[in-house]
């Protein structure tokens, strides 16, 4: 018999956890995880490391704070440190699921600050940072899809390293995500870089845009609008799929993959279902497709585990229907450019606001140890 999490993974789809924290490293959790449910891959945010560096009840950050505020650390410097040296424990966990899958899964993904969303320069100087304070082969660093991002994610694929583009709501900025992947690859292979070992995922949000799309949609207030709700996100990442194969199968793409190259596989972020009258699996099911990575709150993982997926694929053939939606949408008035645009300012602005949480609560825990 096999689990429902093994019967996706065994569709094609990657199964990462969208959390960390060092109690779930130390407690064995996270190895428990990837036993149990199948989970190949972790994926952080400044968020997720708010609520474990600033809810940690078992005090688990407590005695390395303490030697930092000894050492007189910054507040910066602190959480560079927490949260590389968890990053790092949790490579070393996946090690084997990275080694056995050679390099595809196992990954951990750390993000630079977002702060720096709109300077390539500094995004990086600190991608490059992470990777090496790091020192892990299997980890991802994760860069926004802004438009200064965008040369960045070139510059840090064409040193070989491999990257994590997150916050991609739309379309035609999944496309330019797709060109700046492939541009870092030609230039790694310029500068005599061993494609082989580059790896990158597009993490396309899907949950968010139908909080957008039917917020909007309650506004315009007709029985058609109202149908339209919780169909925009599905149909934007299926839409996102099939971008995915077209611009993979063209001849820039396939001349890298030729020359050892990876594809960028889609990663479907935020899937989390955020209108409870929606089942919690509801961003699963409807993204099953080969050469994918579904990153999942533990609500969401659970619930696959218990009530199991369609195991298959179900994106490819449903783009009609998906397009079918969007012409839809645009008939009633929503402007789906404006809500894409909009989501990745939101996005950006929602974890520039957690850092500065994350910045307050080290802050004051520095100073406390200080004190003692």
């Amino acid at each position: 018999m096999t689990t429902p999490t093994q019967d996706l993974a065994a569709a094609g789809v990657s199964i990462w956890l969208d959390d960390l924290s060092r109690a779930r490293i130390t407690s064995g959790n996270l190895a428990e995880l990837i036993e149990s449910r199948t989970v190949s891959g972790v994926t952080t945010n400044p968020t997720i490391f708010q609520g474990a560096i600033g809810n940690a009840s078992d005090h688990s950050y407590d005695e390395q704070i303490a030697g930092l505020a000894a050492q007189g650390a910054s507040t910066d410097d602190t959480i560079f440190a927490l949260t590389t040296d968890d990053v790092r424990n949790a490579c070393d966990i996946f090690r084997p699921v990275y080694d056995a899958t050679d390099g595809v899964d196992g990954r951990v993904s750390i993000e630079v600050s977002p702060d720096l969303a709109h300077d390539t320069d500094a995004t990086v100087a600190q991608a490059k940072a992470l990777y090496k304070t790091v020192d892990r082969p299997n980890v991802l660093i994760k860069i926004p899809a802004t438009k200064a991002g965008l040369p960045a994610i070139t510059e840090v694929i064409a040193a070989g390293i491999s990257v994590n583009v997150t916050l991609i709501f739309s379309l035609e900025r999944y496309s330019e995500v797709i060109d700046a992947y492939l541009a870092g690859l030609e230039r790694a292979q310029g500068g005599d870089v061993d494609l082989s070992s580059i790896h990158s995922v597009a993490s396309f949000f899907v949950s968010r845009v139908d909080t957008e799309v039917d917020k909007r949609l309650d506004a315009v207030g007709t029985d058609e609008a109202r149908e339209l709700k919780s169909l925009a996100g599905v149909a934007n990442a299926r839409l996102a799929y099939e971008l995915f194969e077209k611009k993979f199968a063209e001849k820039r793409a396939q001349d890298l993959v030729k020359a050892g190259a990876n594809v960028q596989r889609p990663l479907w972020a935020s899937t989390g279902v955020k209108d409870p009258a929606l089942p919690d699996t509801l961003y699963v099911t409807e993204l099953v497709a080969p050469g994918t990575v579904n990153t999942m709150p533990e609500k969401t993982l659970e619930a696959t585990f218990d009530h199991g997926v369609i195991a298959g694929d179900t994106i490819t053939g449903a783009y009609a229907g998906a397009r079918d939606v969007f012409d839809k949408l645009a008939a009633a008035g929503i402007d789906i450019d404006d809500v894409t645009q909009v989501l990745e300012d939101e996005g950006v602005e929602k974890f520039i606001a957690s850092w500065h949480d994350l910045q307050g609560t080290v802050t004051t825990a520095l100073a406390e140890a200080a004190n003692k």
